[in-house]
């Protein structure tokens, strides 16, 4: 196993950027290079300490998800190995964790979809009884499964500040009827299509978020991750039930752990105990090994 990886330092091709999880290169005028860290983000604020091979298991997850559902939409990637972009001597720094993807204009808008009624869904249920816009049956209890999914698309915030759900019409505001029709129906049907496969596998895709981009013919294309432990609630099914908070794959084991701190939830984020972050680790190889039926190293 490698050492994690906190930060790319690439110096063979230009920087355009670091997000909170994925440092960002330019390959030629028309593609991009995407190496993904194991930094962890939890309420928006990047924590100190990496947690090993995340980078790997959120690369190898969207690559199972981009080949799964190409049938609906076109994907970013172009096949070219992020090896043979890179300088020899950087090649450990890609290798499992990168991805040449196409150079796509993305839309400002990220496109969530719930099947469950949890986290901010919950939070904003109990307060209003709608999500987003929709208005929900009254008594629903937490983590209950939703009779349709909805999508629920939120603004992109600023590093370090907090997405804004928004409903329907704000998003028609920011990018026509058209385009907005075309990502909420693609976004439910890939949710859709996920959560049936994953049901197969013992693991409730609880909600997701989906980034897309245009082409420069207007072509939609899914983009970023694709239904990752990060960008997605994964519950094991046997041990799920209505009413409480469920045990989750993803890095709601270090949100749990950071609420009982005295932390204002702004940067700098607090460093995590050894055994926090081992048990973090154990949780993405497991869901993706769970996912997929294959071990990470195979």
């Amino acid at each position: 196993m490698t050492q994690p990886l906190y930060e790319a330092s690439l110096t063979s091709l230009p920087l355009l950027g670091h997000g909170k999880v994925r440092d960002i290169y330019a390959v030629g005028e028309d593609k991009l290079l995407i190496v993904t860290s194991d930094r962890l983000s939890a309420f928006d604020v990047i924590l100190p300490d990496p947690i090993p091979r995340k980078g790997e298991v959120l690369t190898k997850t969207a690559l199972f998800w981009f080949d799964r559902l190409a049938h609906i939409l076109p994907g970013q990637l172009t096949g070219i190995a992020p090896e043979d972009v890179v300088a020899p001597h950087e090649r450990d720094q890609v290798r499992g964790r990168a991805l040449v993807v196409k150079r796509l204009k993305p839309l400002p808008i990220e496109a969530v979809v719930r099947g469950y009624i949890i986290g901010g869904g919950w939070k904003d249920y109990l307060a209003t009884g709608e999500v987003c816009g929709h208005r929900l049956p009254p008594g629903l209890k937490q983590a209950a499964k939703l009779a349709q999914p909805l999508f629920t698309p939120s603004t992109k915030a600023e590093m370090g500040t907090h997405d804004e759900n928004i409903d329907f019409a704000k998003c028609v505001d920011l990018m026509g009827e058209d385009l907005s029709a075309r990502v909420r129906d693609a976004a439910i049907r890939l949710y859709s299509e996920a959560r049936e496969y994953a049901a197969t596998r013992g693991i409730i895709i609880a909600d997701t978020k989906f980034e897309f981009g245009l082409d420069d013919a207007g072509t939609l294309h899914l983009i970023d991750e694709a239904l990752t432990p990060d960008s997605s609630r994964f519950w094991p099914a046997d041990s799920y039930r209505e009413g409480i908070s469920p045990p989750s794959y993803d890095k709601q084991f270090v949100r749990d752990y950071l609420e009982t701190l005295d932390w204002n939830k702004t940067a700098p984020g607090p460093r995590l105990p050894a055994d926090v972050i081992a048990r973090t680790s154990a949780k993405y190889i497991e869901a993706y090994e769970r996912l997929t039926g294959r071990g990470l190293d195979d």
